[in-house]
């Protein structure tokens, strides 16, 4: 579970090793990526589209040769790999990532993705831990019972009312130091909030220290209706003679009402007329608004993806999601769930005000492509970097959206009021504005709430795009400082974000730190536009006005 805000206090939209990066690939290209707005890249290591039987072709050509990759990288003979992803390059250089297993068991935090020349050359790995994945013994000294009682009653700290845990299983936890044999136990229920809980809680199989926990469920907060998004079109579909929220043309989204209810899927969202929403606040449960706007941010998500980075739907195999709207009474949240692949939506303060505006649909979605590409650890500086990917992504979505009733800005969660005197609840140009998120690392950045110390990437990616000093975009004033005093030049936003995704599904891993982020950054601009290239440089300027060197 991942809120968009710190529950109890106020809104607000780790483990950490060093990732150990492989050759980089340079192409010297230095053509500039295509402006903003509805158009697509064609830089020589930007993602190919690929059919649907194109991707499973390269990864079932991987996973066939897994064992003959996993020698070549000097992987154990107990070590196996799993193909999750594969990346094809607009040049023909592959990325291939991996699950790792060790004598059958699954190694959290051993993933790592293979860069292959369009020759078939290896050109390097990056991987998610450097520590070699061995351990001692596979018997554990403790029983799955004690380590079960431990995640239940972490649990029941967040407010579930769970008994018992919903399984566990044996894993390798090799996510920081020496590897060590572990449980990893799952406990469901509901969070004090009401919303649902699915804690992985890792404990140390000889100890029965717990190792570290993270939320399953991946979840943020925000209001949004067609009176944000004014008078928009959807694509529907026609039964008989209804109409329901049915986007056959991007992967089958479907968006359901839940009535209230905190389970199930709920029911279609149909209507005699191709009209949804009355552009007001929802009056009853049965209200329409809330799924016109959860409708609109799903396909506005799903195009930007396609046409920004050329990948089809959240997994990039051409199937969409689903959304839920009215869940619970008076909840003031949205999540992503990727055990469901679905997102659900509140209806917030007195029921009121649906979860549903853009950049929180773009925020939620975009947990779901991280965690299925990096699969960033919610925790800690990667989970920082995690809540900012989504940050980044949604503002992304919110630009090539293009609506003059909800205009691209740099602030997250603008329209939705949560803090109830009509301040966003993050800024990009100057984290700090909000009372609690960090505009530069430190040391002590980890340590934070992921969406504080996600202030530190969501300032890189506006320094990067925008640059340090006063101006205005779109009606918004903004003035972004830098730690160490320098001017920072912005190379667009356009190319910024194909730097970040380029980033995140080949360079980023679980692990992945502020310091790895950087490393996979600068991977990314030099694949993209050549290490010697402004792009580049200015990556290089933009992490070190946040202090990350």
């Amino acid at each position: 579970m991942t809120p968009l805000y710190t529950r109890h206090k106020r809104a607000t939209l780790a483990i950490a090793t060093a990732v150990a990066a492989g050759a980089l690939l340079s192409t010297g290209l230095t053509t500039t990526a295509t402006a903003a707005g509805k158009s697509s890249s064609t830089l020589a290591a930007a993602p190919a589209a690929l059919s649907d039987s194109a991707r499973i072709s390269l990864i079932q050509k991987a996973q066939a040769d897994a064992a003959q990759t996993a020698q070549q990288i000097g992987l154990g003979a107990k070590e196996k790999l799993i193909v999750k992803d594969v990346v094809k390059d607009a040049d023909g250089t592959v990325h291939t990532r991996y699950e790792r297993t060790y004598a059958g068991l699954p190694v959290l935090g051993g993933d790592l993705v293979v860069h292959t020349a369009k020759s078939g050359r290896t050109e390097g790995v990056t991987k998610a831990t450097k520590a070699a994945i061995k351990v001692a013994s596979l018997k554990p000294q403790i029983s799955a019972a004690k380590a079960e009682k431990q995640a239940v009653s972490a649990a029941k700290t967040l407010g579930s009312a769970k008994s018992a845990a919903d399984g566990a299983r044996k894993v390798i936890w090799a996510a920081n130091g020496t590897p060590v044999l572990a449980y990893e136990t799952v406990v469901g229920g509901l969070q004090d909030d009401g919303t649902p809980n699915q804690l992985h809680v890792i404990t140390d199989a000889a100890t029965g220290k717990k190792l570290f926990e993270y939320q399953g469920v991946e979840n943020a907060t925000g209001t949004g209706k067609t009176f944000y998004s004014g008078t928009v079109s959807l694509t529907t579909t026609q039964s008989g003679s209804s109409y329901n929220l049915t986007d056959a043309s991007r992967g089958g989204h479907k968006t359901y009402n839940l009535a209230r209810k905190t389970s199930g899927k709920g029911t279609l969202v149909a209507n005699s007329t191709n009209v949804f929403g009355t552009g007001t606040a929802p009056s009853s449960s049965s209200d329409q608004t809330a799924a016109a706007d959860a409708a609109y941010g799903a396909q506005e998500t799903w195009d930007f993806y396609k046409s920004t980075f050329g990948r089809s739907g959240i997994k990039n195999d051409g199937v969409g999601a689903y959304s839920r709207v009215h869940y619970g009474s008076n909840y003031v949240n949205a999540f992503w769930d990727d055990s469901c692949f679905c997102m659900t939506y509140g209806d917030g303060d007195s029921n009121t005000h649906p979860l549903t505006s853009l950049d929180v649909a773009g925020h939620e979605m975009s947990h779901g492509v991280t965690a299925n590409t990096a699969g960033l650890d919610y925790s800690g500086e990667s989970g920082g970097l995690n809540e900012a990917t989504s940050d980044i992504f949604g503002t992304g979505v919110e630009f090539y959206a293009n609506n003059p009733s909800d205009p691209g800005d740099y602030l997250i969660g603008e329209k939705i009021n949560i803090n109830g005197d009509g301040s966003p609840l993050r800024y990009m140009d100057k984290p700090s504005k909000d009372g609690g998120s960090a505009d530069y690392w430190s040391s002590s950045v980890g340590n934070l709430d992921v969406h504080y110390s996600s202030g530190v990437a969501n300032h890189f990616f506006y320094l990067l795009s925008e640059g340090s000093g006063s101006k205005t975009i779109n009606g918004v004033t903004y003035n972004s400082p830098t730690s160490n005093g320098s001017t920072v030049t912005g190379i667009g936003r356009a190319k910024a974000l194909q730097i970040w995704y380029k980033a995140l599904t080949t360079y980023f891993t679980s692990t992945t730190n502020y310091k790895a982020a950087r490393t996979g950054t600068l991977s990314a601009a030099s694949a993209l536009y050549g290490s010697s290239s402004t792009e580049y440089k200015a990556v290089a300027a933009a992490w070190s006005a946040v202090n990350v060197n």
